[in-house]
């Protein structure tokens, strides 16, 4: 009824258990876990008999907390990630909370951001549902945590995002994280993100808790140059393994290094901005998050009470973009957001969607007036006021 995360096959259990069962076989250190494996259609009950075996599987495990994670069989491969579409659960406790989240994971795969997600990826043919594994894995406690890219041609750098805390604020670009890039000669360059949040675990009631961090810290650089090189010679491996550039989350906590994820890199990714490049003299600057260029009208998105305003060719400015924000992209002609780094969530899918995207915007919102034309350069990092 339970698949060991080490025995896991993307047949049964999906890509993203597949991939983390084939990395802890080569002895990569990943948390374990266990995978219920998919059955075949959406809005499958957690039965008496699956309750009782995950409460087993938690007692093995030592009764942890636990993060629970769709891992669909169309999702994370090298056409479409589906990255954030569909439900993940951290910090869940319990065999009734585990279970609940389970649930939480199959009835994502029937939310419209999902369908809208799929609609676009397979350009207006849609696709049956496949089914959906879900994986359960301790959580790590951690104290720094990320998204790496790896190359994705010889002689490119590899990139990586970093934060304090969990990291749900990188992914889900709730902050601007450091960016580090390093490159195939070895050296390194750091640009230190605000990082004014941070997520953890919440300490006596299950899930996370988000709370501000202090000012010399969101000044204070995540990673230190050894710990970044180690980085990238994990991420080095893990695409020797994969076959191919792999976009791989990863945390830190006292000292070791674990990989939470590895996918296939969908997309190409715009280069850092060079600080000393000359911008128009009305451009504001942010992180180049998806390539193109396109020019029309401001439209501001301060939440989900905005969505209905936006009309199709207009370029949303919003704070961040979390998957509930996805169907945007579908009339949005581009995006800018005031926090966020280039390997989030909202990134990659702009990315798929083929719409410019300039992320890390500082106070976007009130320098950008709604209804203002701007031209967006998404490989630049720009936004020019017309």
């Amino acid at each position: 009824m339970l698949t060991a995360l080490a025995d896991a096959t993307h047949t049964n259990c999906g890509g993203k258990a597949a991939t983390l069962g084939l990395l802890l076989r080569e002895g990569l250190p990943v948390p374990d876990g266990f995978v219920v494996p998919h059955g075949g259609e959406r809005g499958v009950r957690v039965t008496r008999p699956l309750r009782a075996a995950v409460a087993r599987e938690l007692a093995r495990l030592g009764d942890p907390v636990v993060a629970v994670r769709s891992s669909a069989l169309n999702e994370d491969t090298a056409d479409a990630s589906a990255a954030g579409q569909y439900e993940s659960v951290i910090g869940a406790r319990g065999s009734a909370g585990v279970c609940e989240a389970i649930a939480a994971c199959w009835s994502s795969a029937n939310a419209a951001r999902v369908n809208d997600y799929w609609s676009r990826a397979t350009a207006g043919a849609g696709a049956s549902f496949p089914g959906m594994g879900v994986l359960v894995q301790r959580v790590i406690g951690a104290e720094i945590s990320g998204v790496m890219f790896t190359p994705q041609r010889p002689g490119e750098p590899t990139r990586i995002e970093a934060a304090w805390g969990l990291g749900l604020g990188v992914v889900g670009g709730t902050i601007t994280p450091d960016t580090y890039e390093v490159a195939a000669v070895g050296s390194i360059r750091c640009t230190v993100g605000s990082k004014r949040t941070r997520i953890d675990l919440a300490p006596e009631h299950g899930g996370v808790v988000e709370s501000a961090v202090a000012a010399e810290q969101q000044k204070a650089r995540t990673l230190d140059d050894a710990t970044t090189a180690i980085l990238a010679e994990l991420g080095h491996r893990i695409a020797e393994i994969q076959g191919g550039p792999q976009d791989v989350e990863w945390a830190v906590a006292d000292g070791v290094i674990w990989v939470l994820q590895a996918r296939p890199i969908t997309a190409s990714l715009p280069a850092l901005r060079v600080s000393a490049s000359p911008f128009p003299a009305r451009a504001l600057t942010g992180t180049p998050g998806s390539h193109g260029k396109v020019m029309g009208a401001a439209r501001l998105v301060r939440g989900p009470s905005d969505f209905k305003a936006v009309r199709p060719g207009e370029i949303v400015i919003c704070p961040y973009t979390d998957p509930a924000w996805t169907p945007l992209f579908t009339i949005a002609a581009g995006v800018v957001t005031e926090t966020g780094g280039a390997l989030s969530h909202a990134a990659i899918v702009a990315r798929e969607y083929g719409i410019p995207a300039v992320l890390g915007v500082a106070d976007a919102l009130n320098r950008i007036e709604n209804g203002h034309r701007i031209a967006l350069d998404g490989t630049a990092g720009t936004i020019t006021l017309l």
